[in-house]
This record gives C-alpha cells, structure tokens and sequence, in this order.
C-alpha cells in the first residue's frame, strides 16, 4: 500500500511539475469561436501572437499559402503573388486586430458564403475537402494569432 501511495504521490508532483512549468498554450476550440459584429475578440490561444512567426506562415506554400490569393510588397521575394483576394498592402490600417482575427478563422462568416476564402479555423470545410482534412483546421490557433501579428506590421 506504501507504494502505491508513493507512487500516486509522484505522479500528483510531476503533474503540478509539468502543469506549472509547461509553455504549451491552449488554443481556443474552433466550435467555441464566436463572430460578432464581424469580430472575434477573445484571442485564439493564451500566447500572443508573433509576427516573424506569423510570416512565415503567411508565405508557406503548404500551410497558410495565403500569398496564393493576396499579393504583399513586403514579400517581394517570393514569386507567384495571387489577385484573387486583394493586396494586403496597409491591411493593418483597414482593419482591427479583432477584424483581422475573424476574417481568417471564417471568411464565409465575414464576407458570406460566396467568398473563395476558406475559414482557416472551422471544422466544417466543405463539400469538396479531401477526406483525410476533413473535420480538421487549416490552422491553428496559434498559427492565426502569428498571422495576424504579421498583417499588423502591414502599415502604408
């Protein structure tokens, strides 16, 4: 019985342990999302947002690929920029942090169903999604809140 205890006891530590000294963050259930007014204000994950990290993930081909559809004169760099969506040039002073969090999480949401935009952080993604991504985000929510500290650097 000594030992079981004991062991209990370990294990009660090392959660305390792990729980107090973890980095993780907790990222905001897609399903607990909600858009109002055109807005999410509850940030997606307890860590803000990085903006080198969000530029990454802006310009990543197989993840955001966001530079499919939106040219971005900070990237003059990269090749191949979209004209789908409209250059993000100075988007930071179109639209709010919160604006900016809701467009991305739900396009559809904020602009309407006919928008090509997908929501990068829903689980309902359509008819025409692979099986293997279904029910599953595009992003993160640590991956939008760096995004969205990246859109905030685009000032005119």
């Amino acid at each position: 019985m000594k030992t079981a205890d004991s062991i209990i006891a370990a294990c009660a530590v090392s959660l305390i342990v792990l729980t107090v000294g973890s980095t993780a963050t907790v990222a905001l259930s897609p399903d607990d999302v909600k858009i109002d007014d055109r807005k999410v204000t509850i940030s997606l994950t307890e860590k803000g947002g990085n903006a080198e990290e969000g530029k990454k993930w802006f310009a990543d081909r197989k993840l955001g690929n966001c530079l499919a559809c939106h040219a971005n004169k900070d990237m003059t760099s990269k090749p191949f920029h979209g004209e789908v969506g409209p250059p993000l040039d100075g988007v930071a002073g179109r639209y709010s942090h919160e604006e900016l969090r809701a467009i991305i999480v739900n396009s559809k949401a904020v602009f309407g169903g006919e928008t090509i935009m997908p929501g990068f952080y829903v689980l309902k993604t359509g008819a025409r999604t692979q099986k293997k991504f279904q029910g599953k985000t595009i992003l993160n929510g640590q991956q939008i809140e760096d995004i969205i500290a990246y859109l905030q650097t685009l000032k005119e």
